[in-house]
């Protein structure tokens, strides 16, 4: 694993509580039980983002500066975990927040480098994550698809599900990731690396 620094930056509720843009940042996205914390502890290798047992409580768009060579206060890389979406529970109110300051981060922000759209692995392709891929699409965003909880499914059924979720979805291919083992990091990092150095 690089040797990596990683800091909160802080949360934002509101456009003006952005952060300046000093780095290429790549956005996390996806349904609130989709296990996007998890996945940015493993990519990370440290506990970066809380894990709830209750999903949806992220409400906030949170930022993370992250250096290469391990030293503080210096970013090569900006980290955005979004808020979840899609799931049943989660007050209206939440979602009526979107268009206040998640819109127009994922329309306007300069350094947004790649979205991240996490989908289950053990679940069929969500209407909900469709519509967020068209809209990144619309928006002309980078996207870049990673199936979560690989691990929980043989693999005969990672497979078809891949399949499928690439058919549906209209991606032509889906990055598998485990958080508990940690396969398919090595793949994100190389996308995430790409994209960041596009737009540094």
């Amino acid at each position: 694993m690089m040797r990596i620094a990683v800091q909160f930056v802080g949360s934002a509720f509101d456009v003006k509580h952005f952060p300046p843009c000093v780095a290429p940042e790549i956005a996390f996205l996806g349904r609130s039980n989709v296990g996007k914390s998890s996945l940015l502890n493993s990519l990370i290798g440290t506990k970066l983002a809380h894990v709830s047992s209750t999903p949806g409580r992220t409400q906030a768009i949170n930022f993370f500066s992250m250096a290469w060579d391990g030293k503080p206060y210096h970013a090569d890389l900006m980290l955005v975990d979004l808020p979840g979406y899609g799931y049943a529970k989660i007050s209206k109110s939440i979602s009526a927040e979107w268009p206040k300051f998640i819109d127009p981060y994922l329309k306007k922000r300069e350094n947004l480098a790649l979205c991240v759209v996490l989908v289950d692995s053990g679940v069929p392709p969500q209407a909900s994550d469709q519509k967020l891929l068209a809209y990144l699409r619309f928006v002309g965003r980078p996207i870049c698809v990673v199936a979560t909880k690989s691990d929980r499914i043989s693999k005969n059924e990672l497979n078809n599900s891949l399949r499928k979720l690439s058919a549906e979805l209209s991606v032509p291919e889906i990055i598998p990731y485990s958080a508990k083992t940690h396969a398919g990091r090595n793949e994100l990092w190389k996308t995430i690396r790409a994209a960041s150095h596009s737009r540094a």
